[in-house]
């Protein structure tokens, strides 16, 4: 669509508007979100499975290390300091060299884990970045005039980015930490009920205070994400539009937007990364204060249970030795290796916890991001009723019928649901637009009552002011929108009927705006139909007056282009257009401003190939230099979305209207 053409409510200079599905609104954390993502790792259930053991083993080393500094203390530290013997000091190294094991089985899960995970997290987002492509691709274009490309494009990077950190490394960690938690809080039981009762009951009064803050912190991690969609758009549309800036003198006013969304953000991630930032220090600072009140109520009943030659320590190990019959008591000595391993413990403890509430941050960030990119997959899909298909055709005893052959005769199957039978309809590009109403928006009505009809081989024209719906009438040939009210006819059938990929096969389309894609100049040129030879392109290159330019090129057809063609100029860029239009050799042509970015001198080339290419065609063509439409056999003149005009150039100089003030000039002056 011409940019000077878009009747419908844009987005201004500044920061374009979010879409319907996310409406600007606080994105909440809800249990929708959670299952669609699990749903993407149903194909890796068994590598989580692995993933799960791997991080079972590596909390049990976590846990047996702590357990061993009891054994270490009272089994053989303690007694090599009362009796240093060569028996004592080979149960230690062999003690040690289990331990060594251990670690060392601990190292190769932590690693085997990490890999596998590397990979499911691979997969997975490969898996959504096909789904919203695949997706993408079935929008209707008024998904894309109301989403910036650079919105667009946070979806496949910062969104993605946060969906992989979460399975990378935050679903392991909390996994991990929450297994570390179960066995330390058994192995704090298994040592001292007493000293786990206090330790869960500072870790109570820790929760109410984490738990705030980790709410906060989510709220403002989900702004941040909308808030970085936002400046994204921005500042893909201020890169693009940087000439435009510059020529109006809009640096400073584009600064001052800039700021407004930039301040934003910078709120947002700034209370975000506050309250995420608070939860480590807090956790720690429980931590040493949780390390602290252990260490003196393990000691201060470790030394009253010495002075007063009594047990008071209360363990499961306790009641094992009881129902073991080793001990008459339930009660055993808090010892000095018991209180040094609780202490461990409680570090053991505390640190899982502190990983949990820093994982917040990226649950809640990576929440926020699946829920745009599930915003992107919940976009309706472009609907497509139509039944009506293009075939190859031939006639045989004067009957036209379907044929698996590439005969060049085209023709539209047609099936009637009423009786069951089929016909078929030669393909001659014969439109009619019947008393047609349209409106981007149901309260504003851009087209009013458009009745034209194009015959086959017949060139209408469309001129008129900006805005005055002439690319919006061929928008909706295309079903690029659907109307309102009103007919297209298409070789006699409602364009509503036809199948939306085999009506836009019929068609060719050279636009104003021309993409160029990363390939070579061959492989641009094919763009308008895969299956064209080397032949057929150079001679479709030939027709558009292209083969001269890019013969000169430094690899000619081979040349490599990338940057959308940014080596070529304005001119060149659009005869490849035209040569791409050509090798697609559709029925019907639309012609939107295809001149208006080339020179005086270029032009009449390219019109000499575009006569050429439009011969025996039913063109449709939209200029602002009203040269190039003269010899259209019907011009159209447009204002207000009416069609206040119809006729020949010679007919409409005649009456002296305003084609005759339009190409005169005078309107102009006036």
């Amino acid at each position: 669509m011409s940019k000077q053409e878009q009747s419908r409510p844009v987005h201004g200079p500044g920061p374009r508007g979010r879409g319907p599905a996310m409406g600007g609104k606080k994105v909440p954390l809800d249990k929708t979100t959670a299952k669609r993502l699990i749903k993407y790792f149903r194909p890796y259930w068994g590598r989580v499975a692995l993933v799960l053991f791997f991080v079972i083993l590596s909390a049990a080393v976590s846990v047996a290390s702590a357990l061993f500094l009891k054994t270490l203390v009272d089994e053989y530290i303690g007694p090599l300091a009362k009796n240093p013997t060569g028996e004592l000091f080979a149960a230690l190294f062999a003690a040690l060299m289990g331990m060594a094991v251990i670690y060392g089985v601990g190292l190769v899960s932590g690693f085997l884990q990490s890999f596998i995970m590397a990979k499911v997290s691979q997969g997975i987002l490969k898996t959504i970045r096909d789904d919203m492509f695949n997706h993408m691709q079935t929008l209707p274009v008024k998904y894309f005039d109301t989403h910036s490309f650079g919105e667009v494009m946070g979806h496949y990077t910062n969104d993605t980015d946060t969906i992989r950190m979460l399975i990378s490394q935050t679903i392991p960690q909390t996994i991990s930490s929450v297994f570390t938690i179960i066995s330390v809080v058994f192995s704090m039981l298994y040592n001292s009920v007493w000293l786990t009762l206090l330790s869960v009951l500072l870790l109570l009064l820790s929760t109410g205070v984490i738990g705030k803050i980790g709410k906060n912190a989510a709220k403002y991690f989900m702004r941040q994400q909308e808030s970085l969609g936002k400046e994204n758009g921005f500042i893909e549309e201020m890169v693009n539009g940087q000439k435009v800036v510059k020529v109006f003198n809009r640096e400073e006013i584009c600064k001052e937007q800039f700021d407004k969304i930039n301040d934003e953000l910078c709120k947002n991630a700034t209370e975000a990364n506050k309250f995420g930032n608070m939860m480590g220090p807090l956790m720690n600072a429980f931590s040493h204060l949780l390390y602290v009140v252990i260490a003196i109520a393990g000691g201060a009943i470790s030394i009253y249970c010495i002075n007063h030659s009594i047990n008071l320590n209360f363990s499961i190990e306790s009641l094992v030795q009881f129902f073991g019959k080793e001990n008459p008591t339930v009660f055993n000595a808090l010892s000095l290796g018991m209180i040094v391993s609780f202490l461990t413990l409680t570090k053991s403890f505390m640190r899982p916890i502190s990983q949990i509430s820093n994982q917040v941050n990226s649950i809640a960030m990576a929440m926020a991001g699946a829920k745009r990119v599930f915003a992107l997959l919940d976009e309706q899909p472009e609907a497509d009723n139509g039944y009506v298909t293009l075939v190859n055709a031939k006639y045989v005893d004067g009957v036209l019928t379907e044929t698996e052959e590439k005969t060049g005769l085209w023709a539209w199957k047609h099936p009637h649901q009423a009786d069951g039978t089929v016909t078929y309809t030669e393909l001659k590009g014969n439109v009619v637009l019947e008393n047609v109403d349209f409106g981007y928006v149901e309260e504003k009505q851009v087209l009013h009552n458009i009745s034209l009809y194009a015959e086959p081989g017949q060139k209408v024209a469309f001129v008129g002011a900006t805005g005055a719906g002439k690319t919006t009438i061929t928008n909706l040939i295309n079903r690029f929108y659907d109307i309102d009210d009103g007919k297209i006819r298409y070789d006699g059938i409602n364009i509503n009927k036809i199948r939306k990929a085999d009506l836009r096969r019929s068609l060719g389309v050279v636009l104003q705006d021309v993409n160029l894609f990363t390939g070579t100049v061959m492989e641009n040129i094919r763009y308008g139909r895969p299956d064209a030879t080397d032949e057929e392109c150079i001679a479709a290159a030939c027709l558009a007056n292209a083969d001269g330019f890019i013969r000169m090129l430094p690899k000619g057809y081979d040349t490599v282009l990338s940057g959308d063609g940014s080596g070529l100029s304005q001119g060149q860029r659009q005869l490849l257009s035209l040569a791409r239009a050509a090798v697609a050799d559709p029925p019907v042509m639309i012609l939107d401003e295809a001149t208006s970015s080339i020179d005086t001198r270029t032009e009449e080339i390219v019109q000499r190939g575009m006569d050429a290419l439009m011969h025996g065609r039913t063109v449709f063509v939209i200029a602002h230099r009203l040269s190039t439409v003269r010899n259209s056999d019907v011009i159209m003149v447009l204002e207000k979305g009416r069609i206040i005009e119809r006729g020949n150039h010679e007919k409409l100089i005649a009456e002296k209207g305003t084609y005759y003030r339009l190409y005169t000039g005078a309107f102009e002056l006036e």
